[in-house]
């Protein structure tokens, strides 16, 4: 039990094992989703539908596809897929790729925003692959609506695991190309968490894969983000949370393994990826004025040399400013981020 000791001190956090903290646990009834027809989304104007899934490590599940289709008709398709402690609620974005002549849709994944049920503990994964199968359904819709043209994005843990979809499938991938807004290619640790720590953790997972690790009790992402205090976004804090509830170590050993998985396939991505990131780095835990300036929550250094090394034909860019969702920066930014999107679809 000594050598357990060590992993609060490398990841700088607190460990409880087999607790559930969120926020206690669910003895209610558990059923499978069977609803599966579309209906109006909690979004003004957009449609969402959830997908049966089938049987988890805990239970049953479901991903939810949300959609937005073009008044004109269009066989172009944007598919989104959200980051950690998050859901799709950027209605923004959606109408940028409407007005543009796209179909627009975004998946919730299993255990987040509209798919997450009271059995689940939020977030939580085994392996990062388990989501390929929300994508797949997504995809698998969106062909079915007629689109022939596709674009796969996702931000943060979704762009490592759109990267990693891509990586995985290859040739079979079923998208033209990939974006990827601040994608979660290496921990923002230094090289004895990532090389040690990390590894560590996801040894573990495999005998205490529930055990939990406490997260930092920092606002200042989510000040930055929202309305009611700095920012310009409203959203669901029970969905995305101001303060991110203990991850498992199951969720350490998935985005590990996916990490380092990527990055030996990387040669396997086939269609035209973008790999965005911003051009500084933020420090601190509480809000001030710079969490609107940077990255508070990756270290965009780390991710522009590991982009550099993704598919056989890519685009590594900066983006001023940006912070770590860079369509929810400021405007300038936020703006620089759209170009860059469609510009690298239309030369792609």
């Amino acid at each position: 039990m000594r050598k357990l000791l060590l992993i609060p001190l490398l990841l700088g956090s607190a460990i409880a094992f087999g607790e559930w903290h969120f926020p206690e646990k669910y003895t209610g009834p558990v059923t499978e989703t069977t609803d599966i027809s579309w209906h109006p989304d909690i979004l003004e104007g957009y449609e969402a539908r959830y997908v049966n899934q089938g049987e988890a490590f805990d239970g049953p599940c479901r991903s939810t596809i949300i959609r937005k289709l073009s008044k004109k008709p269009s066989h172009r398709a944007y598919l989104y897929v959200h980051g950690f402690n998050d859901y799709f609620f950027q209605k923004e974005m959606g109408e940028r790729f409407v007005d543009s002549g796209y179909n627009f849709y975004a998946v919730d994944l299993r255990r987040y925003g509209r798919s997450w049920q009271p059995w689940q503990y939020p977030f939580n994964v085994r392996k990062q692959k388990e989501y390929f199968n929300d994508i797949d359904s997504a995809l698998a819709q969106i062909r079915r609506d007629g689109n022939v043209d596709i674009t796969l994005s996702g931000h943060s843990t979704g762009g490592l695991t759109v990267a990693y979809f891509a990586a995985m499938k290859g040739a079979r991938c079923g998208v033209n190309r990939v974006v990827t807004d601040s994608p979660f290619l290496e921990w923002n640790f230094s090289p004895v968490m990532r090389n040690v720590g990390a590894p560590l953790i996801g040894f573990l997972a495999k005998l205490f894969p529930d055990s939990k690790i406490k997260q930092s009790h920092c606002d200042g992402y989510a000040y930055s983000l929202l309305k009611e205090y700095y920012g310009e976004w409203t959203y669901n804090t029970d969905w995305k949370m101001i303060y991110s509830p203990p991850v498992t170590f199951s969720w350490v050993g998935a985005i590990n393994h996916a990490q380092s998985e990527l990055m030996k396939k990387a040669a396997n991505i086939t269609v035209p990826i973008l790999v965005m990131h911003s051009s500084r780095k933020i420090s601190g835990c509480n809000y001030t004025p710079e969490f609107k300036t940077g990255d508070c929550v990756l270290d965009p250094f780390m991710l522009q040399k590991r982009g550099e090394k993704l598919g056989r034909v890519r685009e590594v860019c900066a983006i001023d400013s940006g912070i770590h969702d860079l369509i929810l920066s400021p405007l300038p930014a936020r703006e620089a981020a759209y170009d860059t999107i469609f510009s690298f679809i239309r030369a792609h």
